[in-house]
């Protein structure tokens, strides 16, 4: 699958999942949900995945977790906020430059309409 085709795929389980719950949950009800029917689906997707730093020649632990990452290939941020602002759209990017992804999904949950709450997030070309 291409990043194009696991995005869409994921939005419209996002939508599913957004559907059932509604808004107003917290941020890890969410994950745990979109981990689960992204895995029922038979699409290969990790859960807090580790994004070390490297720095220099040293490779370094520091906690950087992507929500999930799905068929190695798109970075999926799951939020639960007022608005999405810029620190979050940076947090996207660094996962993305550090594990070279592609295309990464910020999806924020706390929305009437899903629609509303997702932002395509591209790193060099697709």
């Amino acid at each position: 699958m291409t990043e194009n085709e696991i995005s869409n795929h994921v939005i419209g389980v996002a939508i599913e999942v957004h559907k059932v719950l509604g808004p107003g949950l917290l941020e890890s009800a969410y994950k745990e949900c979109l981990f689960y029917k992204l895995f029922k689906s038979g699409i290969y997707v990790e859960k807090e995945k580790a994004m070390p730093l490297v720095f220099e020649e040293v490779k370094l632990d520091c906690g950087y977790r992507i929500d999930l990452l799905v068929e190695n290939k798109v970075v999926v941020e799951t939020k639960c906020v007022e608005t999405i602002n810029d620190v979050h759209l940076a947090q996207t990017l660094t996962y993305m430059k550090l594990g070279n992804y592609k295309l990464g999904l910020l999806i924020n949950f706390n929305v009437v309409k899903l629609k509303d709450g997702i932002k395509r997030v591209i790193n060099g070309s697709l």
